[in-house]
């Protein structure tokens, strides 16, 4: 059997007038993340990690923040379509491990959703998504509030 580990990471700054994406569900709060597509820094940094374990580049290889069919795009479509490159590839998710980094909203309530919503997309148990979250304890642009980063590692195996 050969595996493959691979490490995503994801940064994007928080803005007035924006939902608040994360792990593929919309959290109730009074900003959200800027970016080209959704802003979703969780999904961003597992489809990194992903794409990585595969020698595959990254996102922004394969979605580019040029491209207008992924302005505003919702983040599951680009996890969905990061499954079907590694699947085309002949790989299949082991396991995904990623950390939110963030000071409000508070996170860990909203787990859960997250972890049935990309399971559902990634063909996994819930069981073989972790996700943890975290402050950077006020420092840095985490800790000021300016934004949220992500953090992930996901193993994969050849077919």
């Amino acid at each position: 059997m050969k595996i493959r580990v691979g490490f995503g990471y994801d940064v994007h700054r928080l803005t007035e007038g924006r939902d608040l994406w994360l792990g593929g569900i919309k959290i109730e709060y009074s900003k959200g993340l800027i970016g080209h597509s959704d802003a979703d820094v969780l999904i961003h940094a597992i489809c990194d990690a992903l794409l990585g374990a595969a020698n595959l580049r990254d996102i922004g290889f394969h979605f580019p923040d040029t491209a207008k069919e992924y302005k505003d795009v919702d983040s599951k479509l680009l996890l969905k379509k990061t499954l079907e490159v590694l699947t085309e590839k002949g790989y299949r998710i082991g396991n995904i491990d990623a950390t939110i980094c963030a000071e409000q909203p508070k996170i860990n309530p909203h787990i859960p959703q997250m972890q049935k919503v990309m399971a559902e997309i990634l063909n996994i148990d819930t069981d073989d998504i972790s996700i943890k979250a975290t402050t950077s304890e006020k420092m840095g642009f985490v800790g000021r509030e300016e934004g949220f980063s992500s953090y992930a590692v996901a193993l994969i195996e050849k077919i």
